[in-house]
């Protein structure tokens, strides 16, 4: 045998790394150049963020019957829990101060309503018969006008102007009956937003602390603070737009009943409804008066309409808004608009009305969570949500 031991066998291989899926991947993307990958990167994330809210969307459209009036049941929960509190301040019991929010709010919607039908039976007669005069006076214009237009001609624009119009009401009502449905659903709807108006007043602390459950234990101290902070922007955005609307609604009646415009009651419930669509209400309601002026009174009347209209929208653009709404909803006037907009494309006027409210709760919850504002050490409180009285001895974590 010989002394010398057998040669080791020496892997060829043995400079180079093993192979590896991950070291492939790793060749592949020092092949793309980094702003391509970056783009890459945030593309296929903003892609996944747009499929959830496309879904989202389109789960909301498909229970619009729910959703509605739950979103209906909220905002009128934020309208009325200003004066609800304070009889809860003032040891009301809650049976009590709930019935006696749900009757004042059905009293004052009925008692506009009544003043809405007595002003119109009273007065429609004589809107058609001054709207006859204004299209024979018109009509005759037209005649003397130097167009040298002739009967005939102004008869087929009238025809052709009837037909547009009679366009237009088919389409409004299919629209308004996409937005609303039958008048069983309607009633069911209204049905369903009293009931859940009912349980937010009754036992909205409980409702909350269920809901907060479903979220991770160590999410709920963000998720109660972002809450929280979204539910008490949503009071002040509606008690602050009642109070916008009740003045637009006040300076344009009284401007109206001033000039001798006719209806000036309904116009002036039409721009309170209108105001609580932020931009667009106030604009279509006030066309809605100068059109009326300019039928009733003529065109002298109707441009110290328009100029009503128009002060008390500056008023309410220039001084209200930013003053009363800037502190209470923290969005840009760019931002409403082109909320309003899309809430109007994507479900109308459910949509418009909704969407600067749910734009101000995500906002505010968005900024709560991101600026870590929620990390004060103190443990959830359900009721904190459903009240605005700060606690005078909060509890620590134990």
């Amino acid at each position: 045998m010989s002394d010398n031991p057998a040669p080791r066998f020496r892997n060829p291989f043995r400079h180079y790394p093993p192979v590896t899926e991950r070291t492939v991947t790793t060749e592949v993307d020092e092949a793309v150049p980094k702003p391509l990958r970056v783009t890459a990167a945030y593309a296929w994330r903003l892609l996944v963020i747009a499929g959830a809210i496309a879904l989202f969307i389109w789960l909301v459209m498909l229970l619009k019957a729910l959703v509605i009036p739950l979103m209906v049941g909220i905002l009128v929960t934020a309208l009325l829990w200003p004066a609800f509190q304070l009889m809860l301040r003032a040891h009301f019991p809650r049976w009590l101060a709930i019935a006696t929010s749900l009757i004042g709010t059905i009293g004052i919607v009925a008692g506009l309503l009544t003043l809405v039908v007595w002003q119109v039976r009273l007065q429609l007669p004589d809107v058609q018969d001054r709207t006859t005069v204004a299209v024979e006076q018109l009509r005759q214009a037209l005649l003397d006008s130097p167009f040298h237009l002739t009967a005939a001609d102004i008869d087929g624009y009238l025809e052709q102007a009837k037909d547009l119009l009679g366009t237009q009401q088919d389409w409004l009502l299919s629209a308004a009956g996409a937005v609303t449905g039958t008048a069983a659903e309607v009633l069911t709807g209204a049905v369903l937003a009293l009931f859940i108006l009912i349980c937010l007043l009754a036992d909205g602390g409980g409702i909350w602390k269920w809901t907060l459950r479903l979220f991770p234990r160590t999410a709920r101290p963000a998720a109660d603070a972002a809450a929280r902070n979204g539910w008490a922007t949503v009071i002040n955005y509606a008690r602050t737009q009642m109070l916008v609307a009740a003045i637009d609604a006040v300076g344009i009646g009284i401007g109206a009943a001033a000039l001798g415009v006719p209806m000036a009651i309904p116009v002036a419930v039409l721009v309170f409804l209108g105001s609580f669509v932020p931009i667009v209400g106030a604009v279509v309601t006030g066309v809605i008066a100068v059109f009326l002026a300019l039928v009733y009174n003529g065109i002298w009347i109707a441009l110290a309409m328009l100029g009503v209209v128009l002060l008390v929208q500056q008023l309410e653009g220039h001084i209200l808004q930013p003053i009363l709404m800037g502190s209470a909803v923290k969005v840009h006037p760019l931002a409403v608009v082109l909320v309003v907009a899309g809430g109007a494309m994507i479900a109308r006027i459910p949509g418009a009305l909704f969407a600067v409210p749910l734009a101000a709760f995500i906002n505010v919850a968005a900024v709560t969570i991101s600026t870590g504002a929620w990390r004060t050490g103190e443990e959830p409180d359900a009721d904190l949500i459903w009240s605005t009285v700060p606690r005078t001895r909060p509890r620590r974590n134990r």
